[in-house]
């Protein structure tokens, strides 16, 4: 069934070529959160080899790579297009163009492993060359420009705890190497697809191996996330200021009352709210800090994302910074940390001044934070602080100095009851099971949640809820081989399929059309 389907590809031309090239890139992007149909990837990238294998020249691969490409990012990023719809009285002429206009750049990084793919010959030097450079432009992609590692091949097994354990060693782009090698077996014979049945059972049992040790005690702390549910259009209006306030406070009041009631006496409390989560300069405004400590009981301690500025003498904010604190019952800041890697066009403008459009809301570009550091705020357990986005960054989650956890607050309202949220999610529990790390996540509408040390879900909100969420702090683990050589390990891999499949010789020849 597969040889003739993917055989019939070989037989589109002009506009059907490039129409079934973009589809099956769409259809890739369902193996994504929050579908994770992993099996179209049997089809689509397969697919994508036999188009390559029929291009007749490598520009033409290129462009056959470029399409997929487009069609798989546009349809994986549609969700984008909710943000805008937030503002869409300003942007509504970016509504149609943002995500398509976003993909085109993104298409690069699957144009030039097509390319490259069409150098080789068919069967498995084709498919290694692939697969190998799949993984080393997915690593660019979390580079270039800032980089924007969103939805990583790998991530299409992030729907449980199981299938990501691998992610300990090799990383999520090991993931994605595998994924790649794997999903191309439809081309090679029964024996390969024998050969790719074989490594996910293998992958399987080395999750159940890792899986199987008992947890080890949790940290004797709490956790009471509060899920304000603040729609993003109502976020920053003035009329909207004192509510949100009150909605937190109210909210945590009695959680944290009842949370403490049922943790041991030698137990405390770590209350957390989402990115930005009230309208206020939480840090500077003494008032609003008075106001939230009297909804924290003696034993807890809040941490909140929250905008924070630094004044000049004329009382005028010169710098501003996506912040984290934590404040005790007393109203006191304990510690402080700033966002390290800013969202461009959303935090800050790039090439300001030479642009004609200002997207940054209030028209003030952000402040990078210099590091990220492990976070002491009294008898807090030293953490790792993530905020929004900077959580989908392999290998650059954890400061210098190992931190007992990680906190991810994200302000994931922007992007509404769609897709967003949920791969959004699955990026944080493949850092948890990387790094070997407990991770908590305060989202502002959802999807809040815990993982343990080994990416299981400890306890979970659902997206665009009201409400607390209260687990235990899960133990930290030992360092992962992951955490000591980051991507080192997927790199020297997908070096090694890359130069196998190159070794194995390029076709430089008129190639014959349906190879793989």
């Amino acid at each position: 069934m597969w040889e003739r389907l993917l055989g019939h590809l070989t037989s589109r031309r002009g506009w059907r070529l490039w129409v079934t090239a973009g589809g099956l890139g769409a259809l890739g992007a369902l193996a994504m959160p929050p579908i994770h149909a992993v099996p179209v990837l049997l089809l689509a990238i397969p697919g994508l080899l036999v188009l390559v294998g029929a291009a007749g020249t490598w520009k033409r691969a290129f462009w056959i790579g470029f399409v997929w490409g487009w069609g798989h990012f546009a349809a994986g990023l549609y969700w984008i297009t909710h943000a805008i719809l937030t503002e869409v009285e300003r942007f509504w002429w970016l509504v149609p163009i943002a995500v398509p206009a976003l993909a085109l750049p993104l298409a690069l990084f699957v144009a030039g492993p097509a390319a490259l793919a069409w150098k080789a010959r068919a069967g498995w030097p084709r498919v290694l060359v692939f697969g190998g450079a799949w993984v080393l432009f997915e690593m660019l992609r979390g580079w270039a420009f800032t980089g924007f590692p969103w939805n990583l091949l790998g991530t299409v097994w992030a729907f449980g705890a199981l299938p990501v354990q691998a992610a300990a060693w090799i990383g999520v782009h090991g993931l994605s190497l595998a994924t790649v090698l794997i999903a191309s077996t439809p081309l090679l014979g029964r024996r390969a697809m024998l050969g790719g049945a074989a490594a996910l059972a293998g992958f399987g049992l080395f999750g159940l191996a890792r899986l199987w040790p008992a947890e080890p005690p949790p940290q004797p702390v709490g956790l009471l996330i509060v899920q304000g549910n603040v729609a993003q259009e109502v976020k920053w209006r003035e009329d909207q200021r004192i509510p949100i306030l009150r909605r937190y406070i109210e909210g945590t009041r009695e959680a944290a009352l009842a949370a403490l009631r049922e943790l041991p006496e030698d137990h405390n409390l770590v209350v957390i709210w989402p990115e930005t989560a009230v309208p206020f300069l939480v840090a500077d405004d003494p008032e609003v800090r008075h106001l939230i400590a009297g909804a924290l009981p003696q034993r807890a301690m809040l941490l909140t994302g929250t905008v924070r500025a630094e004044f000049g003498p004329d009382r005028r904010a010169r710098r501003v910074f996506n912040s984290l604190v934590a404040v005790d019952p007393a109203g006191e800041v304990r510690g402080v940390t700033d966002k390290v890697h800013l969202v461009p066009f959303g935090e800050y403008m790039p090439l300001s001044g030479l642009l004609p459009v200002r997207i940054v809301q209030g028209g003030m570009d952000f402040t990078a934070g210099e590091e990220l550091r492990s976070v002491r705020a009294g008898w807090v357990p030293p953490f790792g602080a993530l905020i929004c986005y900077e959580v989908i960054f392999p290998a650059a989650v954890v400061p210098r100095e190992r931190p007992q956890w990680l906190v991810n607050v994200t302000n994931d309202a922007w992007f509404g009851i769609s897709a967003g949220p949920w791969q959004h999610l699955a990026a944080a529990r493949l850092r948890a099971v990387e790094e070997g790390l407990p991770l908590a996540r305060a989202a502002q509408t959802g999807v809040s949640a815990v993982f343990d040390a080994r990416g299981r879900e400890v306890a979970r909100t659902g997206l665009g809820e009201t409400g607390v969420l209260m687990a235990p702090l899960p133990a930290a683990r030992e360092p992962t081989p992951f955490s000591r050589f980051g991507i080192t390990i997927a790199g020297f891999l997908a070096i090694v399929v890359f130069a196998s499949g190159w070794w194995k010789g390029r076709n430089n020849d008129r190639h014959e059309g349906g190879g793989a």
